[in-house]
């Protein structure tokens, strides 16, 4: 691991000595973007601006964060209320078509199954597939917490969870009419506890890296790929990344166990580290990816630019490109980037905040007209 990590350093070093000058509208595999799904009254805003905005600056692949935000057939019981309709999503799949899109919807797989103090869908719906069920939902959420409660995640060994599971996948890609899935996946924190009759004791990279096959087993028989985020494939404590960008629950040696046909998708907030390489030099392909801070993601930028030219002819075609991350529901990120004034609680005009670090402010550095 010392090893590999040196020479992860040197060859960070070495692009960076280059000093290579590209311009954001050269050619990268995969230029993205990703987004919470919008709500119904927002959808004709955002399909224009998908038109407007996101085609002109040949942005290549939209990840719509769906989970329940869709009138499942298969399981109505797990839609959100005033959930997108198949109509609906046929109009994302339009204008996708129209300016040549990839389209990839998204629902969170293992962990982020609970949110603060509530619990997602499927555990709702479901109980007897969450992984700690003794670890009850507080009325007032606070981080740290005795119980270690960031999201619950479902147990990857549940005789019965990948039948709920795959039909969902299913359904969600026909109607996106799509070739490749993201399944999250990120910051996991509950994996084979001890308590669980079926994952206590067991290795926890071996069961995230089980779930991750199952999960692109499935998917690779109808000719689709799977996308994951990067971060419980790295070690928190060895790097310094910590626990949420990275694995402090030993799941970190995963990633000599994942298939290599996956996409994974690296990403980093508050500093723009080199860990494409290193996931590049696993051969796995790799997609680096910012969010709010327009000066870290043009440096991440310019490093995806720098290992496709300082890279051998194998590693090249790994490192596929960027995507920016927003983590709000459309309709909020469209209001911030077209300076919609937005009410508080008590219906009182919203401060715009005092920073140039903001989704969209990323979004326009990192991919200009």
């Amino acid at each position: 691991m010392k090893k590999l990590m040196t020479l992860l350093l040197l060859f960070a070093c070495l692009a960076g000595m280059a000093q290579v000058k590209k311009s954001p509208t050269d050619t990268l595999p995969v230029r993205g973007f990703c987004i919470g799904a919008p709500a119904t009254d927002r959808l004709d805003a955002f399909i224009k601006f998908i038109g407007e905005e996101l085609a002109p600056r040949n942005i290549n692949t939209l990840i719509l964060r769906i989970d329940y935000n869709y009138q499942f057939k298969s399981h109505p019981e797990l839609a959100d209320n005033n959930a997108l309709s198949q109509a609906q999503v046929k109009q994302l799949v339009a204008i996708c078509k129209k300016h040549q899109i990839r389209l990839i919807p998204q629902i969170n797989l293992l962990g982020h199954q609970s949110w603060a103090g509530h619990i997602g869908n499927l555990l709702r719906v479901y109980p007897e597939f969450d992984e700690t069920p003794w670890v009850k939902m507080p009325a007032d959420y606070k981080w740290p917490n005795p119980d270690g409660l960031y999201c619950k995640s479902y147990c990857p060994l549940h005789p019965g969870v990948h039948k709920i599971v795959f039909d969902l996948v299913d359904e969600i890609c026909d109607a996106f009419e799509t070739d490749a899935f993201h399944a999250g996946m990120d910051e996991v924190f509950y994996i084979g506890e001890a308590q669980c009759p079926r994952c206590g004791g067991r290795d926890k990279a071996e069961l995230y890296a089980g779930e991750v096959w199952t999960l692109r087993n499935h998917l690779a028989a109808k000719g689709r790929q799977l996308w994951i985020w990067g971060d419980r494939l790295i070690d928190g404590k060895e790097t310094g990344l910590g626990a949420w960008e990275a694995s402090m629950n030993n799941t970190s040696r995963a990633v000599d166990l994942v298939p290599k046909d996956i996409m994974v998708c690296d990403w980093h907030y508050e500093r723009p580290d080199k860990t494409p390489v290193y996931f590049a030099m696993k051969g796995i392909h790799v997609i680096t990816c910012p969010w709010r801070m327009p000066d870290n993601a043009l440096i991440q930028l310019q490093d995806m630019y720098d290992f496709r030219k300082s890279a051998t002819k194998e590693m090249k075609p790994r490192f596929e490109g960027m995507m920016q991350t927003v983590w709000s529901d459309a309709g909020s990120f469209l209001d911030e980037f077209y300076g919609i004034a937005r009410k508080d609680n008590n219906g009182a005009a919203a401060t715009k905040p005092p920073t140039n670090n903001t989704a969209s402010n990323c979004f326009r550095a990192v991919f200009p007209k």
